[in-house]
């Protein structure tokens, strides 16, 4: 296997040790340059996109360019180009896994939060909230993870306004408060994640913490045997279609 990496910052690197360790080959592409043309991208297997937001839409059409079809988009802050990259590969006849979190653990964990949001919303004394930490160098606040967890209490629990009705969530006077989220950024952690159902007279916590960056680097592998197992339908496939596959065959992340 051929990975192409744009982005090796902690996560690209964490995706390419391990998948140099399974052997694959790896092709770390980082920032273009001020003045010049880019360096052409190589032929991969699978390109995985670890940078920032607004890099992506670039970073893809440049591997695509390259005739590059498979592809992870592991960055987070580009919601805004969505609609832009759902374009390029559908004209391009290319297919993207995209996650705010590769880890097989945070993926099974926001399904968690959604049974347990229902349960929650059913009682109706319970009110829902998120705290998210990470290392003092992220940027992007609330975290790709903690919106993504907010959109599943909103959907099943209508007393909220998710991340994505800015109306709602900004209006004091609207129907529906927003979702309490709150972002802490200090020391290194790669990041931590707390969900709170708090009642009358008790409080229910379910906690993500990341001890290193090893899990999303295994979901990404995992992502990347799922692209190149069978053809993909062009366009946007979420990490989700990868742990369904993994929870079918009763099998953990291939080492």
């Amino acid at each position: 296997m051929h990975l192409l990496l744009y982005g090796p910052g902690r996560l690209g690197s964490a995706i390419a040790d391990a998948a140099t360790a399974q052997g694959w080959t790896v092709t770390a592409i980082g920032r273009p340059p001020l003045h010049g043309p880019r360096v052409e991208a190589p032929a991969a297997d699978v390109v995985v996109d670890a940078s920032i937001g607004a890099a992506v839409p670039a970073n893809l059409a440049h591997a695509i360019a390259a005739g590059n079809r498979a592809f992870i988009l592991a960055a987070t802050g580009w919601d805004v180009d969505q609609p832009r990259v759902r374009a390029m590969l559908a004209e391009h006849d290319a297919s993207a896994v995209v996650a705010t979190n590769l880890s097989l653990g945070a993926a099974l964990f926001i399904r968690l939060v959604e049974r347990a949001a229902a349960w929650y919303a059913c009682a109706g004394a319970f009110e829902p909230s998120i705290v998210e930490w990470h290392r003092r160098g992220k940027a992007d606040r609330p975290s790709g993870t903690a919106r993504a967890i907010a959109r599943r209490i909103a959907a099943v629990d209508p007393r909220w306004a998710g991340p994505d009705d800015p109306r709602e969530a900004g209006d004091a006077g609207s129907a529906r408060p927003a979702l309490e989220i709150a972002g802490i950024r200090a020391g290194a952690a790669p990041g931590s994640h707390l969900v709170t159902f708090d009642g009358p007279g008790e409080s229910v916590e379910l906690r993500l913490t990341a001890r290193d960056r090893t899990a999303y680097a295994d979901g990404a592998l995992a992502a990347a045997r799922w692209l190149t197992a069978s053809p993909r339908t062009p366009g946007l496939h979420p990490f989700d279609a990868v742990v369904d596959d993994l929870l079918d065959a009763g099998v953990a992340v291939p080492a």
